[in-house]
């Protein structure tokens, strides 16, 4: 996904793909941890050919994204990421768009969606509410779902960190096989992606967003407003199509009932047999027809 752009956009130069029409409707595909852009590598170019006006981002902490200040928190925090995406959105001048991503850049879409839902014209989500309840953090998981998480809590310690920063392509590979066991992908298909966590914040980045989560760090001052107004778990009010893998590593599927409370708008929630935790790139096809079909109920006349 060559050449890439860059643009300053909040705390950050954000390194990101684009692709079609600069008038199309605005699509956004945010990868997620351990990932990159290159997830999209098969949704992106479906999407311009059908007319939209496609932004794929390096998260902060990925491939070219950078700080702009080198004092600024190396913060993995969920409302970082929403800031991130709205910033963005601000930056490239894109008033509304079709927010689509699944772990870390479905949790940056989902508090788009809920907090600004007037820059969302639709929602596409894997695991549905993706917005962290971190008041409830250290209420135990059944067994059979804790052990899904081991890795959030290596994360926690000195050991994990120093882990990820001695073998991150080892300890990421293990995350793709875990997540995604019915996925075949080969050696070079990894490698594109994890070019991007040899950033010098990947670490970092990381460590803070598996450790704010649990509430075991404090988050950047600079977003304590965005946290809590998480905290109230705000509702989802726009369109919204919710995605889980039969195959997914991290969390098992819900039935559409599971999180239904959480949306307030319309939203149509698909399980998808074969299919792990990398949604996008395993079934590009699924994935890019969802945002399609949200793009041409958003109010635009030319897709």
């Amino acid at each position: 996904m060559r050449p890439l752009s860059t643009v300053r956009a909040g705390v950050l130069e954000v390194a990101y793909f684009c692709a079609g029409a600069i008038d199309g409707p605005p699509v956004l595909l945010m990868h997620g941890f351990p990932y990159d852009i290159h997830a999209y590598a098969e949704v992106a170019p479906r999407l311009a050919a059908a007319g939209c006006r496609v932004v794929v981002p390096y998260l902060r902490g990925y491939g070219g994204t950078r700080f702009l200040d080198a004092g600024t928190l190396r913060s993995g925090e969920q409302a970082a990421l929403g800031a991130d995406l709205l910033a963005l959105m601000d930056a490239l001048g894109i008033e509304r768009a079709v927010l689509a991503g699944y772990d870390w850049g479905g949790r940056a879409a989902c508090v788009v969606a809920a907090l600004w839902p007037e820059r969302c014209a639709g929602l596409v989500s894997l695991n549905s509410y993706n917005i962290q309840n971190i008041a409830r953090a250290m209420v135990p998981d059944t067994p059979a779902n804790e052990h899904r998480l081991w890795y959030q809590y290596y994360f926690h310690s000195e050991r994990g960190r120093a882990a990820l920063q001695a073998d991150r392509r080892g300890v990421c590979r293990l995350l793709w096989q875990q997540w995604s066991p019915s996925w075949r992908f080969d050696e070079a298909t990894f490698e594109r992606s994890a070019a991007a966590f040899d950033h010098p914040d990947f670490v970092d980045v990381v460590m803070h967003s598996y450790r704010h989560r649990f509430g075991l760090v404090t988050g950047d001052p600079a977003y304590a407003a965005i946290e809590h107004q998480l905290a109230a778990q705000p509702l989802i009010t726009v369109p919204a199509i919710t995605f889980d893998g039969v195959d997914d590593g991290v969390r098992s599927p819900d039935p559409a009932t599971a999180q239904a409370a959480r949306f307030a708008g319309p939203r149509s929630h698909r399980i998808i047999p074969g299919a792990g935790h990398n949604l996008p790139q395993e079934v590009p096809q699924i994935f890019a027809d969802a945002v399609l079909e949200l793009v041409r109920t958003g109010q635009w006349s030319n897709v």
